[in-house]
Parts: structure tokens; sequence; C-alpha cells
């Protein structure tokens, strides 16, 4: 007979899998507009980066909202609430459309708040044209992650992951025909960069959608019927457990927009190894941030059942396992830091000689970076597979701002430490947070067990002999 833990570990790499294939061509995407940009000239990247920066703070919040639907449908799923599950997905879907409509008519306006914060005439002009269009992929690409959610949660990722690569790939090719102006297509620039992304966010949503109604696996969830009477009660449950998620994603991002105006301050050479150093430690990051997404599901399938031992040993395998393979990460950032800052600097070009040379003293202290922010990641979707997103917060809150900020400040420029102190104080703070987070996974579990042993005690003790 299978170790119960093996087992776990099997269940929670079936569902990862897919999960970090999906992250990943993602970030594929993300990469190719960047790319892309590049491409059409200097200063259309510099203000391309910088809407695209504005519409991905703003989405990332939104997605952290949108999670809470694989946390609920998964509890559901546990507890063989089918019409709950169902329900909620179809919430989850108006969430989406109405947080599209808000993110999109903030992002329409965003001049007056960048031209504030003291951006170039120039720049926010050249983000306001790759912003005209891009945010019409928001009800598309937040419908995806709701569907993605759902199916995830009952266990059946494999469909995210080959439409998630087929929108990568599709995302390429047509950036290249408009940029290139092939096929007749005429050459639109940023706005054909943001159109693309629309088009392909919008068929990625649609293609998730139609193979969730035309397959036989899901005849048990009704998506398409009572779609457009909206639920208020399910909405707020999803807004209540989503809005701390949300917020956590939205520190946690500004923590790094911190560190990046920190290089900024020193330089272009320090801002400029910061981002490549940060590209590759992002890259091997797909691998926790899609184990998080499958360890909330695992749990709470658990929760949802009331197999709160279960529940328990899955947070404990997927944060074990997170730490081994970020461990394995750490090693290779070590050991071969410089083919790796070699896929996107030319050694042999003498112009990069002082950023190569600091993007691999940066990659020795992700060595460390990796371990604790995997962990983190982890344990905040232990917890959130418990329905709990404010301690996540708190902690988040707590760590990347009173600790990993500050100190990021104090070692870069009080201890002059200069950019490897600015990681260092990343690194503290995401440390302080994996084991605050691992913590509190382990105490609350404790509590609930103890907590349901008591009550399954007092209910026998109730039976008449």
């Amino acid at each position: 007979m299978q170790h119960p833990a093996r087992t776990e570990l099997w269940a929670i790499l079936r569902l990862s899998g897919p999960l970090i294939a999906s992250q990943l061509a993602h970030m594929l995407m993300v990469l190719t507009d960047t790319l892309m940009m590049a491409r059409l000239s200097p200063e259309a990247l510099a203000g391309g980066g910088l809407g695209a920066a504005s519409y991905s703070f703003v989405s990332i919040f939104c997605i952290g909202v949108i999670a809470a639907v694989g946390t609920l449908v998964a509890i559901r799923h546990g507890a063989g609430d089918i019409e709950g599950a169902t329900r909620l997905t179809q919430a989850g879907l108006w969430l989406a459309w109405l947080m599209a409509l808000v993110a999109g008519l903030l992002l329409w306006n965003l001049k007056p708040l960048l031209l504030m914060f003291g951006q170039t005439e120039a720049n926010v002009h050249s983000a306001g044209q790759f912003l005209t269009i891009l945010p019409f992929a928001l009800p598309g690409f937040l419908s995806f992650m709701t569907l993605r959610g759902f199916t995830s949660a009952i266990g059946k990722a494999q469909p995210v992951m080959v439409i998630s690569l087929g929108g990568a790939v599709a995302n390429y090719l047509l950036n290249h025909a408009l940029i290139e102006g092939m096929f007749g297509l005429p050459k639109l620039g940023l706005m054909g960069i943001g159109l693309v992304t629309a088009l392909v966010a919008n068929s990625m949503a649609l293609a998730l959608w139609w193979y969730i109604r035309s397959n036989r696996t899901y005849v048990a969830y009704p998506l398409g019927k009572g779609l457009l009477r909206l639920n208020t009660q399910y909405l707020r449950e999803l807004w209540r457990l989503g809005l701390p998620i949300g917020g956590t994603y939205a520190v946690e991002v500004g923590l790094f927009a911190f560190a990046a105006l920190c290089m900024g301050t020193m330089g272009s050479t320090q801002l400029a190894a910061h981002q490549i150093a940060l590209q590759i430690v992002s890259v091997a990051f797909m691998v926790p941030a899609g184990m998080s997404y499958a360890v909330t599901m695992r749990i709470g399938q658990h929760y949802g059942a009331e197999q709160l031992l279960q529940a328990r040993l899955a947070g404990r395998v997927g944060i074990g396992f997170g730490a081994a393979v970020m461990l394995g990460f750490a090693a290779v950032l070590w050991l071969f830091s410089d083919p790796l800052i070699g896929l996107f600097l030319d050694h042999n070009d003498p112009a990069f000689h002082d950023v190569i040379v600091l993007a691999v003293s940066l990659l020795a202290v992700a060595a460390w970076f990796e371990l604790f922010d995997g962990m983190q990641t982890i344990a905040m979707g232990c917890i959130r597979g418990l329905k709990d997103a404010k301690t996540t917060f708190l902690v988040g809150l707590g760590c990347y701002w009173l600790i990993g900020a500050p100190s990021a400040w104090w070692m870069a420029f009080h201890l002059g430490w200069g950019p490897t102190g600015v990681w260092w104080g990343l690194a503290l703070g995401l440390a302080c947070a994996a084991i605050s987070l691992t913590w509190a996974f382990e105490a609350k579990m404790k509590r609930m067990i103890r907590k349901n042993s008591a009550a399954q005690t007092e209910f026998g003790a109730m039976q008449p002999e």
C-alpha cells in the first residue's frame, strides 16, 4: 500500500504540472511583448514598458481576487456540493467582468497619474498608445483565470496547459506579423501589440469555455444555465476571500517595485543588472507559483470533505517538496550564473561588462532568495486552502513592508552594500514570510484538528448506549 505522503505528493504534482506550464506560457507572452517593443524603437520600449507595468500592477490585483474562485470551488467540490461549485464559478465570471470594466476605465485615464509621478510626456504618450486597446484583454484574461480556477479545483488542469501554450504561440506569431506587416497586415506598432494581447486573451477564454461546455467530464456543472442571473450571495463570498488575496499580491508586487526604485537611484547599470537577474529568478519562481495553486486546491478539497489530517499532510508535503525544488534552483543559480546571464547579454561586448558582473553577484544572493520565496508562496497557498486570506495578507504586509523594504534600504544605503544590499533585504523579508506563514499554517491546523476531535468526542458522548 502506498504511503499517504507519496499519494499526496503525486496528486499535487499531477495538478501542479499543467499549472506550472500555464504560468510559464503567460510569462513567455509577457516576454514576447517586451521583445517586440524593443524591435520597434528604444522609445517604444520605454513607453510601452511603462504601460505594461501599469497594466501588470492592475491585472495582478484582479488575478488575486479571482484566485478565490479556485479555493472556494475546491472546498465545495470536496464537500460534494456540485450546485455550490457551479454557482461560485458563475459568480466568478461576473466578478471578472465587473473588475475588467473598472480596471479598464482606470487604465484609460492613467495619464494624469503617470505625469504626477514624474514620468516624461513622451513615455506617457507611448504608454497611452499601448493602453488604448490593451484593456480589452481584461475580460478574456480574467474570465480565463476564473475558468482555470474552476477546472483546476475539480482536478482537471490539463486543458489549461494546452490552451495556455497555444496562446503563447499565437501571441508570438500575431505579434511578429503585425510588427513586420506580413500578409498585408498594417504595421500598428504599440497599439498592435495591445491588440494581439486582447485577441489572444479573449480567444483563450472562449476556447476554455467551449472545452468545458462540450466535454462530458463537466456535465454535472452546467455553467451556462442561469449564468445571466447574478447571485449576489456568492459574489460577496468571493469578494470577501478574494480582496485580501488581491491585496497580498499588490503588496508583494509593490515590494519589488520599491527594489527597482532603489536600484534606479544608484544608476542605470544597477537597474539593468537588477532587471536581468529578476527575469532569471522569475522563471524559476513559476514552479512554486504553480505548486501553490495546486496545494490550495488539494487542501481545499480535503477541508471541504472535513479531512483535516489529510489537509495538513498535503500542506506539509507541498511546502517540503517545494523547498527541495527551490534548493535545486538555488544550486543552479549559484553554479551557472554566467551562462544564464549570457542568455540575455553578450559576454564579449565590453559595454555590458559591469552589468554582467553585478548581475552575477545578485544571482548569488538569489540562491537564498529563491528558497524563501518558494516556501512562502506555497505556505500562502496552504492557508488559503483553509479559506483564510486575511492571515496571508497581514503576514505579507508585515514581512514585506516592515522588514523587507526597510532592510533593503538600510543595507543598500546605510551599510553601503549597494545593489546586493537591496537583494539581501528582499531575502530577509521573504525569509520572514516563509517562516511566519509555515508556522501560521501549522498552528491553524493544530487548532482545527483539536477542535474537530473535541466536537467528535462530545458528539459520541451524547449518543445513547
